[in-house]
C-alpha cells in the first residue's frame, strides 16, 4: 500500500509539473487591414517554424486564434476573423498537419491585445495566433 501511494504521489507529482510549465510555442501571421491573403514570406516563415519543431504531431495541440482591428463594423470582422484562421488552417493542411489535432477561435476585434486607439496597435490586432500547447500524458 505504501508502494502504491509514493507511486501515485510520484505520478500526481510529475503531472502537475507537466501541467504547470508554460510550455506553449507561439507565432502570429500578420495581415493588412480587411485583407485574409497571408503574403509568401510570412507562409514561408510558417513552414520553417513548424518544421523546427520536433514531433509536433506528437506532442502538440494547435489552436488558431483570430484577431481584427475594430474597423469595418461587427458582421465584416467576424467573416474576415473567419477567413484568417481559414487561410492559416489551410497552410496547415497544406503541410499535412491533421485537421483533429487544431482549433479555432475567431475573437474578431473582441479581446483585442493592443489598443485600437493607436495605427500601431490596430496593425498588430490585425492577426492569427498560431500557438501551439503541449499535449500532457
Amino acid at each position: 500500500m505504501r508502494f502504491l501511494n509514493a507511486i501515485l504521489i510520484l505520478f500526481a507529482s510529475i503531472s502537475g509539473f507537466a501541467q504547470n510549465q508554460n510550455d506553449e510555442i507561439r507565432k502570429s501571421i500578420y495581415f493588412n487591414g480587411g485583407s485574409y491573403n497571408i503574403d509568401e514570406e510570412q507562409a514561408t516563415d510558417l513552414a520553417h517554424w513548424l518544421d523546427s519543431i520536433p514531433n509536433l504531431l506528437d506532442k502538440y495541440e494547435i489552436q488558431l486564434i483570430s484577431h481584427t482591428d475594430p474597423i469595418g463594423g461587427k458582421r465584416f470582422n467576424e467573416w474576415l476573423s473567419k477567413m484568417r484562421s481559414q487561410a492559416v488552417l489551410d497552410l496547415l493542411l497544406q503541410k499535412d498537419i491533421p485537421e483533429r489535432i487544431i482549433h479555432l477561435k475567431n475573437w474578431a476585434y473582441e479581446n483585442p491585445v493592443y489598443s485600437n486607439e493607436s495605427h500601431r496597435g490596430r496593425a498588430m490586432n490585425r492577426r492569427v495566433d498560431v500557438i501551439l500547447f503541449p499535449l500532457v500524458f
